[in-house]
This record gives structure tokens, C-alpha cells and sequence, in this order.
């Protein structure tokens, strides 16, 4: 147990003796203020793409640096299958990783989905399990059975972490449920024209209502983003800032990209930084355009997947990596212009890249 799991451990014994003892509010009641996280939380940790069945060594880097909070941005295992008894069976051999439960045993995890643990590559809202895979998704990562994660269109939801002038907030849409048909180039001019370009076959849909999130998850997001924080982090499955790479992201549906990064202008919303994955290769992205800060982007993937053709990304700071990788944020409080740290990480918990910002630079002047 780590010594902050210990402390945890300790305070809770503490607080259901205090409320014993002086017959205050019952117990539950206490339990339940506890899961605001009035203390400042220091470190977020984040990868995707994990294949059940390799070795992943990288989750003993992870567990080693000790974070408060790891997020799995999706293809979290890799079921491509309409048969729920596969899908459950790789979960369950997930769960059963070394290095996972390890993880699991000192860092609170929290978890969205992408294409393979939706259940089909590349699928959207036809996938005909969906209902199903939900269910086993949700299980599996503990999710509370009256959470309206199992009754919404979608699997979208939010986490708050610290409280006052710390609060972070974590925001993480689905791209799946909802998702509108993709829309490819066609097999000739991919492979005349994409794939020496280390492109994919994917392009920007004609139709200009096209959409990954629905309305109803647009009105979601948009008031989670208007909420109370300093820091606001977009967990998403896909890319936001890298454009016409040719694979899955938010580029394929220009009306949600387009909206989202206005909706950010518009209504001044301040400290907002994008974690992704699913490309099965790393890198940092930042956009100085249409939004009034400069808007950066950590691409973690994967913890166990490699792709050698990188695309090209006319957004990247710095170099990419094409090794297995997890990606970490870290706050530092005791500034009067707080500090935060990001980037990204090898299987040796080494430091690939890294930037350092001030709150104010992700600030509306």
C-alpha cells in the first residue's frame, strides 16, 4: 500500500469514529462529503490502447510514480467482436494483469471507451451491441449501479477533484454512441495518395450536421465546460487539434470541432487542456488559432501498441513517439500563478517530453 493510500485509509477510520462518538450526521453522510476531494489533487496520469493479453511492463512505471489518478482513454482492451462472452473474457483478463491490479490498488482509475472496447474497430452507432457493451464496460470499471452512465445516450460523464481555487475538473465526452457514418477517400486514391503520406482513408464528412456526440451530450458538455474550475481537462478517445490525418478524430465531423473550439471563445472558458489517444503513437499538439490562449493536446497511446507510419500533424511541438507510452500531469499549487506540467513518458518511466505552463497561459486575457 502506498503511503498515500495509507494516509487515506487512516482518515476515513478517523472520521467514522468522530461521527460514532459524537452522534453528529450517520456515517454514509460523511462517507458521501468524502467523495468531493476537498484536498488539492497534484497528479493525473493517462495512456490508451492496451492489449489484454501482452505483457505490459509500463504499468510498473506508472505504479511507481505513485499518481492519484490514472484515466484509460479508451481501448482499454481490444474486443472486436459482437459475442459478449469474448468481450467480458477480455476484460476479465485484463483485470486479472499483474500490473493492472497493482494500479488499480493505489491509484483511482476512471475510464471512457474507444472503437475496440466499444466493440468493433472504427463503429459508431450501428454497432447492433452497444447496450450490451456498455453494460460490461461499466461493470467492470466499478461504476455505480444508479449512475445514468447505463441509461444515457452514451457513456459520457465528469469528475471533480479538489475544491475553491483548485478545483480540476475531468470531462469526458463518448465518441461512439452517437457517432454518424465516417466517410473514406476510396480504395484508389488511398493508396495513391494517402497511404505514402502515412495518411488514413478517412476525410471530413459531406453532411454538415454530422456529429460524434448527439445534441443531447452536446448540452452536457457545454454546461460541464460553464461549471466552476481552474483546470479542465478533455479526456477524449480521438484527436482534437491534429488535422486531416486521415484516421479517426475530430476533424472527420467539422461541425463538433468547430463547435467546441468556439464555444471555448465565445464564452471565455478558461484552463482548458485535451488528453487523447488511440493513434498507437504519442505526441504533444498545440493550437494557437480559434481559441484566445493557446490550446495544447496530450496524444498518449498506447500502453501496449505501436504504429511505425506516424501521420503528419502540422500542430506538434517537439518530436513524436512511436514506443509504448503514458502520459502525466502534474499541478504545482503553491505558486501564486499555479503550475502545470505534462507530457509524456516510456515504458521506463523516463521522460520522452515535457512542457511546463502557468494557469494564466490558458487564461482569456
Amino acid at each position: 500500500m502506498s503511503k498515500r493510500m495509507l494516509n487515506k485509509t487512516i482518515m476515513y477510520i478517523s472520521l467514522f469514529a468522530l461521527n460514532i462518538f459524537t452522534l453528529s450526521a450517520p456515517v454514509f453522510a460523511q462517507e458521501a462529503s468524502l467523495t468531493e476531494k476537498p484536498k488539492a489533487i497534484n497528479s493525473i496520469y493517462f495512456g490508451s490502447c492496451a492489449k489484454q493479453s501482452k505483457p505490459m511492463p509500463i504499468f510498473d512505471a506508472i505504479v511507481k510514480d505513485d499518481p492519484e489518478v490514472f484515466v484509460f482513454l479508451g481501448d482499454n482492451i481490444y474486443g472486436d467482436t459482437e459475442d459478449m462472452s469474448v468481450l467480458k473474457e477480455k476484460y476479465e483478463t485484463l483485470g486479472r494483469h499483474s500490473g493492472f491490479k497493482k494500479l488499480k490498488a493505489t491509484a483511482e482509475l476512471i475510464a471512457i471507451w474507444d472503437d475496440h472496447d466499444f466493440g468493433e474497430n472504427d463503429a459508431g452507432k450501428d454497432y447492433p451491441q452497444k447496450e450490451a457493451s456498455r453494460k460490461l464496460m461499466l461493470d467492470f470499471w466499478g461504476e455505480d449501479k444508479n449512475s445514468l452512465r447505463y441509461t444515457n445516450a452514451g457513456i459520457y460523464t465528469s469528475y471533480t477533484y479538489g475544491t475553491g481555487d483548485n478545483i480540476v475538473r475531468v470531462i469526458m465526452p463518448d465518441l461512439r454512441w452517437n457517432r454518424d457514418t465516417l466517410h473514406d477517400v476510396g480504395k484508389l486514391n488511398y493508396l495513391t495518395s494517402r497511404r505514402g503520406k502515412n495518411m488514413g482513408p478517412y476525410k471530413p464528412s459531406p453532411d454538415k450536421n454530422a456529429s460524434m456526440l448527439g445534441e443531447e451530450q452536446w448540452k452536457w458538455l457545454e454546461a460541464e465546460l460553464l461549471k466552476p474550475a481552474k483546470i479542465r481537462i478533455i479526456a477524449s478517445s480521438l484527436q482534437l487539434i491534429p488535422e486531416f490525418t486521415g484516421w479517426e478524430s475530430w476533424a472527420n465531423f467539422p461541425l463538433d470541432r468547430s463547435r467546441l473550439l468556439s464555444f471555448i471563445t465565445k464564452q471565455k472558458v478558461d484552463g482548458v487542456l485535451m488528453i487523447s489517444g488511440d493513434t498507437h503513437w504519442g505526441e504533444v499538439s498545440k493550437q494557437v488559432e480559434h481559441v484566445g490562449y493557446p490550446l495544447w493536446e496530450i496524444t498518449s497511446s498506447g500502453l501496449s501498441e505501436k504504429w511505425k507510419d506516424v501521420s503528419p500533424n502540422k500542430h506538434r511541438v517537439g518530436e513524436f513517439t512511436n514506443n509504448v507510452n503514458y502520459g502525466f500531469m502534474n499541478f504545482d499549487w503553491s505558486k501564486s500563478d499555479p503550475e502545470i506540467a505534462f507530457g509524456l513518458k516510456d515504458v521506463k518511466g523516463d521522460v520522452f517530453t515535457e512542457h511546463t505552463i502557468k494557469l494564466s497561459s490558458i487564461t482569456h486575457q
